[in-house]
């Protein structure tokens, strides 16, 4: 699981770097799709992307990963990712439309009583 939370990280790094705003949606509709745990789901999204054959079964790796983990492990990856994406230095970078869209998107993530 640890290496799972240092590719999100370093993908989340590098595009944050790079391509901001652009790539900041798709990145979180992936990760989005391969928490959620449904292979389904995740092949559909990855469709939007054209992901090759490679690419999708790497993704899947990485899911089942995910469905090993659990909730506790979903839920502490995206707290990762949500405390990354809105930290003060990464919010300069974003419109408000944006992080509204993160922010939905992480929110689907989160655990009732849990903070």
């Amino acid at each position: 699981m640890k290496g799972t939370l240092l590719l999100l990280a370093l993908l989340v790094t590098g595009e944050l770097g790079f391509q901001t705003t652009e790539a900041c949606i798709p990145f979180f509709e992936a990760f989005a799709a391969v928490a959620i745990g449904n292979k389904e789901i995740m092949n559909a999204v990855l469709t939007k992307f054209d992901a090759t054959d490679g690419e999708k079964k790497s993704f899947e790796k990485i899911q089942e990963c995910y469905n090993e983990g659990g909730l506790k492990a979903k839920f502490l990856d995206s707290t990762v990712l949500q405390t990354i994406t809105l930290s003060p230095q990464c919010r300069k970078y974003y419109t408000i439309d944006t992080i509204e869209k993160i922010k939905a998107l992480l929110s689907k993530f989160n655990i009732p009583g849990k903070r």
